[in-house]
Formats: C-alpha cells, structure tokens, sequence
C-alpha cells in the first residue's frame, strides 16, 4: 500500500489505544479446554437471520477497498463466495453494487450479503438506495450509527490524505449535498452544527419503516442501547467500535461483548468484530455470546497481497484455525462454547 492507503486502512483515532487494545483484549480471554469429549459428526455451521451459515466469519464493510487492489471489493465478494463467507458492502463501496451482488450471487457457497447504512439527511435519496438494495438482492441492512463525525485520525493528517483520482463512492452519486433538516445550526453549534444533522433513534424508526429486509445496527458497545435497538425492533445487533477509527480510548469489543449478551438474554442475534486475528477469537467470541464474527483490516492485508485469492486465503485460513480450536476444546459444535470454556487472565470467570 502507498501512505495514503495504509493511513487509511491501517490507522486509527488519535493515539490509537483502542485499535490496539481491540486485539490485546481478546488475549486476555483465555481457553479452558476439555478433553476427550466426543467430536464425531462436529461442524461449524450456524443459522443466522434464518439461514444456515457454513462458518461465522463475514466480511465487514470496508470503504474504497479500489485502493488496496484495482478489483476492490468485487475480489473480495469472489473470495467471500469460494470460502462461504458473508459479506456486508460498504455504503461508500468503490465498485458497484449490482456487480458485487452478480459476484455472490452466481455461487452455490457463497454466504448472506448485506448492505451497510450510514443515515443520511435526503431522505428520498435513503429511500431510494434502499429500494436498490432490495431489487439487487441484498439480504439485510447493516445502519452503522457510531460515527456521527469522522475520529481524529491524525495519521491520515500527517500524510495529508486523499483519494486516488479513479476511486470514489461510486454508489453515492446521486446524493444531494442540501442542509440536514432544513435548519441552520446555532451559533457554537458542536462540531460546527454537524451534530444538527446527526441520527437519532427516530430515524432508526424511520428507516424500519422503509423496508421489508431486517435491519441490524452495527456501532453498539454499551448494553442499554442494545436493549433500545432490541425494543425498536431491529434483527440484530453488531457490538463494535469502528475498529478504533472513531472514539479513541472506548471500550474493546470484546470487552463489551459478554455484557451487550447478557442485557439482550438471547433475544437477538450478536455479532462483533475489531481486533480479531486468529480462529480462537472466533472461538472465545462465540463463547462470549456471539453468533457470528466480521473481520476488517485482514481482509485489507490479503486483498493487497493477491486480489481474490489473498481475500480466500486469509478466510481460509481463519476458518481452519477455529475448526482446530473448537477440536482442542473439545467443542463438536459452535453452541458448546459458552462462558465454562473462558476465563480472564486474572482468573475471572465469564459472567
């Protein structure tokens, strides 16, 4: 990658203790296996949002992946669908997305694909891009609502960031770029009135109303916003942290994760991602109440590397590494791991 790409893809907000602390915290999660339990006929499928998975690792959404390979995210949605993954697309995707739904698709194996969703003030442009969704093929929508402004990334500042002259956000080219609800922002306004045209759990509202796919809502770290999306009625929820891109200093997904599982008591399927690297934080991630994991800057890295074929080794190589950690916990099936297979490094058990 040249500078501008990797500050982009590999930095994070401010001193980038959270991008640091996301990966360190899974670590701190150690595995309590079990032996000799009987393991024939294990597998690692799932059902989520009704349909049956062959394995939990999804691709997250990532934007302007045209700068990390000319084939951008269409290499990825063939790599997704070779290795069973599902993908969730950028809203801000450098390649179109009636090309990246043509790419999963026409494959047998692939896994769901999802729409990502920031709000915006139009609307009828909302609307819209939701109506394309649905007639392309998209499975659900993904509302991201924890990066209202961007975080301070001082590592794209230092290097003076910008995009390439042939990427954009090809999907986004009719968005009107009008004042947010027709106000003016108050003198001293935050963020210089940005805040005014911010989301409010209203336009989650909104939006539910807008659409028969399910919604989930991806940016959630504290439990009793988990439980406000839960009582909304949206299908899902993403405990997340914009990979440490937004709030420095908040809390680590995993962190965050057993306590989101046990405000929601099973009412809704729990994803997560941010810091996960190896099949055994799929594993301890599962054990602390997740259905599913979503992985980010790795699929960047092979992507880099080698288009497509980087994207499936790396998922490949994620899905053999769970399947040799649930055989060394003594785990057949993904619904044995629970809180008994985890402790802390101090010692402490999973609540």
């Amino acid at each position: 990658m040249d500078a501008h790409a990797q500050a982009y893809f590999d930095g994070a907000a401010a001193d980038q203790i959270t991008l640091g602390a996301n990966a360190t915290a899974w670590q701190d999660w150690q595995l309590v296996p079990r032996v000799l339990r009987d393991l024939r006929a294990g597998h690692t499928r799932l059902t989520l949002l009704g349909r049956t998975l062959q394995h939990p690792i999804l691709l997250a959404p990532v934007a302007y992946q045209r700068m990390a390979h000319t084939d951008g995210e269409l290499a990825a949605a063939h790599a997704a669908a070779a290795q069973g993954a599902g993908m969730v697309l950028s809203m801000q995707a450098s390649m179109p997305m009636e090309a990246v739904a043509h790419a999963m698709g026409e494959s047998a194996t692939a896994g769901p694909l999802w729409f990502q969703l920031y709000l915006q003030h139009d609307r009828g442009f909302v609307r819209a891009l939701v109506q394309q969704a649905e007639d392309i093929g998209f499975q659900a929508l993904v509302l991201t609502v924890d990066a209202p402004v961007h975080g301070a990334r001082d590592q794209e500042r230092r290097v003076g960031f910008h995009l390439p002259e042939d990427v954009s956000a090809v999907n986004l080219t009719r968005l009107r770029r009008s004042a947010a609800r027709g106000q003016e922002a108050p003198p001293g306004a935050l963020c210089a009135g940005l805040m005014e045209q911010a989301p409010r759990w209203d336009d989650v509202a909104w939006l539910l109303q807008q659409t028969r796919l399910p919604v989930l809502i991806k940016g959630i770290l504290h439990p009793d916003d988990a439980v406000l999306a839960r009582d909304m009625g949206v299908a899902g929820i993403i405990v997340s942290n914009h990979g440490g891109r937004t709030l420095d200093t908040a809390w680590p997904s995993a962190c965050a994760l057993p306590a989101v599982a046990q405000a929601l008591d099973g009412a809704l399927p729990i994803l997560v991602d941010g810091g996960i690297r190896r099949g055994t934080d799929v594993l301890k991630a599962i054990a602390l109440g997740a259905s599913a994991v979503l992985i980010g800057r790795p699929v960047i890295h092979g992507l880099v590397n080698a288009g497509a074929v980087g994207v499936a080794h790396v998922l490949k190589l994620l899905r053999d590494e769970l399947e040799i950690a649930m055989a060394l916990s003594g785990c057949a099936h993904l619904s044995d791991a629970g809180p008994a297979l985890l402790r802390r490094r101090n010692g402490q058990h999973v609540r």
